[in-house]
């Protein structure tokens, strides 16, 4: 203990406890404070019972030895602050040569993890302007994964942490795919490894096994839940169309036989899929369903989700079927069949279909209102009844059902949808209108 220090404790101005932290505040030392963050302790004045520290906000800050002793952490010379304060040039170099070495100390100096924000909270500013750290850091990333020495999580938000063991990623990845029982975790898994794909130095090695897995699951998971088995084969595909040394297990398990086997449960299948995916599935159509395609994607136009709805017609223009698709447009329309998201659909794209903006879409609009609207009456007389049947009372909450928020969405296109057609109808007869207001003049 420090003689002076010594004498604060036998006086009763500090405590045993705070003078052996003291003995690590001496000047020069650094420290960190939890509101004022990095300083150095600059002088010691224990006839006023003070220390003096330089904070990058408070310089030359006065503190009483108790409260600095318990309020301070003192940091060792090879603490990364300590070790830029001291000598900067020296940092950047390494932040240039060694980039996974800086990191690391960065780490250690957190307590064994940091986040992404922490480590730039440290670099940004001094040693890497805001442009230089993004580029840096995407190819220090790489090269973390690359060491083995690092654990990557896959949310920016969570903390990179030092591995003991010296565990590469690729290992890393395999070891969470063969501790996922679930279908959905296996598939998050596999997600991971197909991003890193090119970290695996022995594919087919490493990588076989889990083809196989996967396509095991596939099967076993395609009677009772088939939306995870479209996921599996297509995670599948993905990772044996990056990586071409890696081969199917099973012979004829493709996403097009999948398809033609669940042709009919498809209208359930595909709203539970990923949108990214049920856009691969409605892709495959084509080459799965043969001359069939057409037909089995209006069948579900008509009778799917709004997303699906705004996905089949533009891969049906793609593959030429435009004319088919209008001939059921404009029969759905003619025969007042067409659902409300399909109305909303072109309402919204009325710029690509100005064709079909006519007085009939206004009839099919208000067709499709009066048809919600009865369903909605049914559905509320029926909760009525069932609400007096318990209760002996009407309770008007039962009511009021989603139905109410479907019709309200056209209220205001039929609105917009007349006034094209009656602009539409204006200035296609600019003359006959000039006569017209002529007439009405001399009359």
């Amino acid at each position: 203990m420090d003689a002076e220090a010594q004498k604060l404790v036998e006086s009763g101005k500090l405590t045993a406890k705070a003078a052996e932290q003291l003995g690590k505040l001496k000047p020069g030392a650094f420290c960190l404070h939890k509101s004022w963050g990095f300083g150095r302790v600059t002088e010691w004045n224990l006839l006023l019972n003070q220390i003096v520290i330089d904070f990058a906000s408070k310089k030359s800050h006065p503190m009483q030895v108790q409260y600095a002793a318990e309020n301070l952490t003192p940091l060792a010379q090879e603490h990364f602050l300590a070790r830029k304060a001291n000598d900067l040039t020296s940092i950047k170099t390494l932040a240039r040569e060694e980039p996974a070495a800086l990191v690391q100390n960065i780490i250690e100096s957190l307590g064994g993890q940091a986040t992404m924000a922490q480590i730039g909270e440290w670099l940004v500013g001094d040693v890497l302007t805001e442009g230089e750290w993004k580029r840096w850091w995407e190819s220090t990333k790489k090269l973390l994964k690359a060491s083995g020495a690092f654990s990557i999580p896959a949310k920016k938000t969570e903390p990179i942490q030092l591995r003991s063991d010296g565990l590469s990623h690729t290992d890393e990845l395999i070891a969470s795919f063969s501790k996922a029982r679930q279908p959905k975790e296996q598939i998050a898994a596999l997600e991971q490894v197909i991003k890193f794909h090119q970290l695996f130095k022995e594919p087919q090695k490493q990588l076989q096994p889990i083809v196989a897995t996967i396509e095991n699951m596939a099967v076993r998971n395609q009677k009772m839940h088939p939306e995870l088995a479209f996921e599996l084969i297509i995670a599948r595909d993905d990772l044996l169309g990056r990586v071409p040394s890696l081969h199917t297990t099973h012979i004829g398990l493709t996403l097009s036989k999948l398809i033609l086997e669940e042709e009919k449960r498809l209208i359930s299948v595909l709203p539970k899929l990923p949108a990214a995916k049920e856009k691969r599935v409605l892709q495959a159509l084509p080459s799965a369903l043969g001359p069939r395609c057409t037909e089995r994607a209006l069948y579900l136009m008509q009778r799917s989700h709004g997303r699906m709805v705004a996905q089949i017609p533009r891969l049906l223009s793609e593959a030429g079927q435009h004319a088919e698709l209008r001939t059921m447009l404009e029969r759905s329309i003619r025969e007042h069949s067409a659902t409300n998201e399909m109305l909303a659909w072109l309402c919204n794209e009325r710029d690509r279909w100005g064709e079909l903006i006519t007085p009939e879409l206004l009839g099919a609009i208000f067709a499709t209102l009066e048809r919600d609207q009865h369903t909605h009456q049914t559905l509320a007389s029926g909760a009525n009844r069932q609400s007096l049947s318990r209760t002996g009372k009407h309770d008007h909450r039962r009511t009021t059902t989603g139905k109410d928020r479907t019709v309200n969405r056209f209220l205001e296109q039929p609105r917009k949808t007349q006034n094209r057609i009656r602009g539409a109808g204006e200035s296609k007869n600019p003359g006959e209108q000039q006569g017209n207001r002529a007439g009405k003049v001399v009359r």
